[in-house]
């Protein structure tokens, strides 16, 4: 069923090719922001984003794409960002505020915001003013490659104003995603963030030659670890086996698209941070997610341990091998 409210995408990677493909079912023109001119032509002249999800083909005629991001946002009244989180200032951070006003902002980001150290909705409530009543989170469990086959997909949208909620989550349902929603954006947020972390752990104990039967032990303690480490940060009545938060957290650290574990299983296997940066194609957001949990636990020394030691290992050069031996003796 088509609607007529006016939906941006802003992004061009794998998840911001899937939600275009998504909202092309029930929106009756998708606005399009993406940064290179080359996707912009590609799109326009074949139907498909030639370097993210090549397989998905879109209505030419449902869809209004454009490199220009101000253009994009003035045509549309429901804006939702799919930029990396490590880039998303970098895009946006010099837009006036008032382009946002009387703008739904969406988020569909699973990061946080590099130095600042901040959740998206945090972060476009501090720059740009907008209201949390404004302001929607979309999380899994879900990977970009299974949208584009069209395999069953659970979405959350979670927002502290439930009409708005609501509303965005029709309008992404259809019949390959069955959606529901939250008001938890904090606890759906911070769990997308986090899980990033412990799907590189995941990734380095495949890579260091860890079973299946440790991976299952690792993350039974990485739920007790995002438990603690939510409740402290927010402490709400939230129950962390919905999918939004241990769902997530289980497709990211087992799934063969997950690119954290990727990152995970190459420095796990020998590759050094930087080497496995440069051969991956995508952005692993745990990369940096890693540090900026560090520091705002700095803040709240909530027991950690599996975080903690992807800050070894990432960013004090620890020996993976020496880091996953001493963890193991911690895990129960």
């Amino acid at each position: 069923m088509e609607n007529s409210e006016k939906y941006a995408v802003i992004g061009s990677g794998s998840w911001a090719t899937a939600l275009v493909k998504i909202l092309q079912n029930s929106v009756d023109c998708v606005n399009w922001w993406v940064r290179e001119p080359e996707i912009k032509e590609a799109v326009e002249k074949f139907h498909h984003n030639p370097i993210y999800l090549s397989s998905v083909e879109f209505d030419i005629n449902k869809l209004f794409i454009s490199n220009d991001i101000e253009e994009i946002i003035d045509r549309s009244t429901h804006l939702l960002f799919v930029v990396p989180a490590a880039f998303l200032n970098d895009a946006i951070g010099n837009l006036k505020p008032e382009i946002l006003k009387n703008k739904k902002v969406l988020s569909a980001i699973k990061g946080i915001i590099p130095n600042q150290n901040l959740i998206i909705a945090d972060y476009f409530n501090q720059q740009f003013g907008v209201d949390f009543q404004n302001i929607c989170i979309v999380s899994g469990p879900s990977h970009a490659e299974e949208i584009a086959l069209e395999k069953l997909t659970y979405l959350t949208v979670a927002s502290q104003n439930s009409e708005y909620a609501e509303s965005v989550s029709k309008t992404l349902a259809c019949r390959y995603v069955k959606t529901s929603t939250s008001d938890d954006i904090y606890g759906t947020e911070y769990a997308a963030v986090l899980k990033n972390i412990y799907a590189i752990a995941a990734g380095v104990c495949k890579g260091l030659g860890y079973g299946d039967n440790f991976l299952a032990v690792l993350i039974s303690n990485a739920l007790q670890e995002m438990e603690r480490f939510i409740a402290e940060v927010h402490p709400i009545d939230r129950e962390l086996t919905n999918s939004c938060y241990l769902g997530d957290l289980m497709v990211t650290a087992y799934s063969q698209f997950s690119r954290n574990r990727t990152f995970g299983a190459m420095i796990g296997a020998g590759y050094s941070v930087k080497s496995a940066q440069l051969e991956m194609k995508m952005i692993a957001e745990g990369y940096y997610a890693t540090n900026c949990i560090h520091l705002i636990n700095e803040k709240y020394q909530v027991d950690m341990p599996i975080a903690e030691a992807m800050y070894n290992i990432i960013y004090e050069n620890i020996s993976p091998f020496i880091e996953i031996k001493i963890l193991s003796d911690r895990l129960k």
